[in-house]
């Protein structure tokens, strides 16, 4: 079986976010099960030179957009064991950042129509094209419209994963002949709510759609998840299936880790008092290893639920024995609040504004828990990160987030949850979590309990192979 995995961004040539982490891992892991995947995304400006450097030009085409033709270079790269095509136009995209262009819908209609237009000179004939989040969903629509009755692509199942259902490429209606190029008679694919929605588009001309996560699957057909496709979603949830992501457990290994301060392993978890130690001097808090340490590592926006962070967070450092440190960075009116408590609490607060994953990394390790309160979640990596390192999770049951988080309530769970989105139930699952961790044997078992936690993408890979071969057979 062969899968061509198209991603607008995929490790370890570009990320942004969480979809990059998955384009780089999950090919891997079909890969390993004898699954022939490869990937294809765009070459971006960003890429870092010696990355570059390795690729291999192939051939040049040109691809259609609407009335015109556009350059189209294809490179072929290798990592991980995974070939990767890598679309090289500049005009598209010899820019700062990966989104947020004026002309997006136009850079990501050439990419969705190069993703098919590369087939016949790429010698890989794919069965299924698994397409990711609304830079790609053009490709089911162009497939099911162009090119399914065209000689050399017959019988390509098409997949559009839905990373977050936020993000749908929503434009005006005008786009639709001059920049993707659909003929009038197929307008009503892409027309939705009086604009055009390149996400549902995807949504009807897709073989199958997932999620990641079997919760999300389910949230978003609820208009409060939806952002406005619930009726399609629900008009198509006989092919929508969720299946929670993995994550890379060779990179993530706090065992091997050469980012975080001293390594460690479930058996032999005495090191992380170490990471703790070394990561409190690092940020000027006062080390007091009686006092738990909460780390948070997020995007600062409302959906990560900071609203709840900022009803609650001086209650609870004026009246709990507890620290926190916070990486990330987003939007102003968080940046400035936890600016502020950072200020005034210098000793139970450390904040570094922006992402750096090595210092990530080093949160993951030295933090006792891990607090994730988001509105939204669709799937979340932070919560398995934390649980590999032993970071007990703290989380609302949202998302992936209550698929990969249980509470430990009844003694058989691998962290603290809570389910209504509100401030002071937040505040009681933190509160218990450090009530738990008062008990040091209990919290022993906790952590190893956590750090034991399987979520490598051996399960995940096996759930998408079984869905291929549904699609194929």
């Amino acid at each position: 079986m062969k899968v061509l995995y198209a991603a607008s961004e995929a490790l370890p040539f570009i990320a942004s976010g969480g979809l990059a982490d998955v384009a780089g891992s999950l090919p891997q892991a079909l890969r390993k099960r004898l699954i022939g995947c490869r990937i294809v995304m765009p070459l971006y400006d960003g890429i870092r030179q010696e990355l570059k450097d390795s690729m291999k030009f192939i051939t040049h085409i040109s691809v259609p957009v609407a009335w015109r033709r556009q350059y189209c270079g294809i490179f072929e790269a290798k990592s991980g064991g995974v070939i990767y095509y890598l679309i090289d136009n500049q005009y598209y995209f010899k820019r700062d950042g990966i989104y947020g262009h004026y002309d997006d819908a136009e850079r990501f209609a050439f990419f969705s129509r190069a993703v098919l237009e590369i087939i016949p000179h790429i010698d890989f004939k794919p069965d299924i094209i698994h397409c990711n989040d609304w830079q790609t969903a053009l490709t089911p629509v162009y497939y099911s419209t162009m090119y399914a009755d065209k000689p050399g692509y017959e019988n390509i199942k098409t997949i559009l994963t839905i990373h977050n259902i936020q993000y749908q490429g929503v434009y005006g209606k005008e786009l639709l002949g001059n920049v993707v190029g659909i003929d009038e008679k197929y307008s009503s694919l892409l027309e939705y709510d009086g604009a055009l929605n390149i996400m549902k588009g995807g949504i009807e001309c897709a073989n199958m759609l997932t999620t990641v996560s079997p919760t999300y699957a389910n949230e978003i057909l609820d208009p409060w998840y939806s952002h406005g496709l619930d009726t399609i979603l629900k008009q198509r949830d006989w092919k929508l299936r969720g299946i929670l992501n993995g994550i890379d457990t060779e990179s993530y290994d706090p065992a091997t880790d050469k980012d975080i301060f001293a390594n460690y392993s479930a058996e032999k978890p005495n090191n992380k008092l170490k990471n703790k130690k070394e990561l409190r001097k690092l940020f000027n808090l006062p080390d007091n290893k009686e006092t738990p340490l909460i780390g948070m590592v997020s995007r600062l926006v409302s959906h990560k639920g900071l609203d709840l962070v900022k009803a609650v967070l001086e209650e609870l450092l004026t009246t709990s024995d507890v620290q926190l440190i916070v990486l990330g960075s987003g939007e102003w009116q968080y940046e400035s609040f936890f600016k502020e408590m950072a200020e005034k609490y210098p000793d139970k607060l450390g904040l570094r504004l922006g992402f750096v994953p090595d210092l990530a990394r080093k949160i993951y390790a030295g933090s006792d828990m891990f607090l994730m309160p988001s509105k939204s979640e669709p799937c979340g990596l932070s919560q398995m990160l934390a649980l590999r390192y032993g970071s007990v999770p703290i989380v609302r049951e949202t998302g992936g987030l209550k698929d990969s988080v249980t509470d430990s309530g009844d003694g058989e769970g691998n962290g603290f949850t809570f389910s209504s989105y509100n401030a002071h139930d937040m505040l009681n699952a933190i509160r218990r979590a450090l009530e738990g961790y008062s008990d040091t044997k209990g919290w022993n078992i906790l952590r190893k309990r956590a750090m034991e936690c399987d979520n490598s993408w051996g399960h995940s890979a096996n759930e998408y192979i079984k869905l291929y071969k549904e699609l194929t057979k």
